[in-house]
């Protein structure tokens, strides 16, 4: 098993300057349900590649209640799906048909197109429940952008587990704390989901320059500093960091990597390295040619989401 390395708590950096940025996700309502989107924010667009953060729910569906996203494209863009609570139904123009469940990770690489669908529906909408997760998406390095699509779906049993010292980390991608993720993650990057039981340390991975973190529930101390539920904190690169969880503990996310080496251009669902490729991927999907254009529709899905 897996060890967390200790710090010396006179070797923690407590300096206030190490966070460098502290983001107030923007809520939308969806629809009964809602979503927290921290990344991008006025004054950060990326966290290592990260270049979108929303945080899913929590939301009860009553039975018979979901949420239906038609089938619409992406490009230049790796989405990660992991869920906390809920499942999700995935469908997409590679033929992929993919259930996720807690604490699985899906990881759909657009490269230069995919479309797909994310619905509950079936037995899930039928028994109705709850719904918590977390969706992401990385920004592609710029020899990926017009890599095939690709879409793996890991397990949870797949994925690695660190435990202790009242900390329980599961490494959704990427590398940390000596371990490494079976996803094969697209750049230099690490994702976890982490649970603190009360007064818990945890130390931030020094191996990447950037690094974030995400309160889900409960609350964390950081340099004097108590961070509650839905707040994103952003580090400073180079210092050596740790968290302590609050007196009921906490559920945070972890995300970072190597930084970017220049911004990207985001439009609707298109992330690009030029505005060129965002314009000619907006021609190829409002021409609707999905038997000979560069788009296709998820397998038996006749719906989609027109373009803005």
């Amino acid at each position: 098993m897996s060890q967390i390395p200790s710090f010396d708590p006179l070797d923690i950096s407590v300096d206030p300057d190490a966070i460098e940025t502290v983001i107030v996700p923007r809520a939308r309502d969806l629809g009964g349900f809602e979503v927290r989107r921290a990344l991008p924010a006025p004054r950060r667009q990326m966290v290592g590649p990260f270049i979108f953060f929303d945080q899913v729910g929590p939301a009860e569906f009553l039975r018979g209640e979901g949420f239906d996203v038609r089938p619409h494209p992406h490009i230049g863009l790796a989405t990660v799906t992991y869920l906390l609570e809920g499942q999700i139904h995935h469908r997409d123009s590679l033929g992929t048909d993919s259930w996720i469940a807690p604490g699985a990770v899906n990881l759909m690489v657009a490269g230069q197109g995919i479309t797909h669908s994310e619905r509950i529906d079936g037995r899930a909408r039928a028994e109705g429940g709850r719904m918590f997760g977390l969706q992401t998406w990385l920004a592609l390095p710029d020899e990926m952008e017009d890599a095939p699509a690709r879409f793996e779906h890991a397990a949870a049993e797949r994925l690695p587990v660190i435990e202790d010292g009242g900390v329980r980390l599961r490494l959704m991608l990427g590398n940390a704390y000596g371990t490494v993720s079976p996803v094969a993650a697209p750049g230099e990057l690490f994702h976890a989901d982490a649970e603190l039981a009360p007064g818990a340390r945890l130390p931030l991975p020094d191996e990447h320059e950037d690094r974030g973190v995400h309160v889900l529930s409960g609350s964390v101390e950081v340099a004097g500093q108590v961070f509650e539920a839905g707040r994103m904190m952003v580090f400073r690169p180079g210092d050596r960091i740790s968290l302590r969880a609050g007196p009921i503990g906490a559920r945070i996310a972890l995300l970072g990597g190597a930084t970017m080496p220049g911004p990207r251009h985001i439009w609707w669902n298109f992330v690009a390295s030029s505005q060129e490729r965002i314009e000619a991927a907006k021609a190829a999907w409002r021409a609707g040619d999905f038997t000979h254009g560069r788009f296709r529709l998820p397998p038996g899905e006749s719906e989609h989401i027109p373009l803005p």
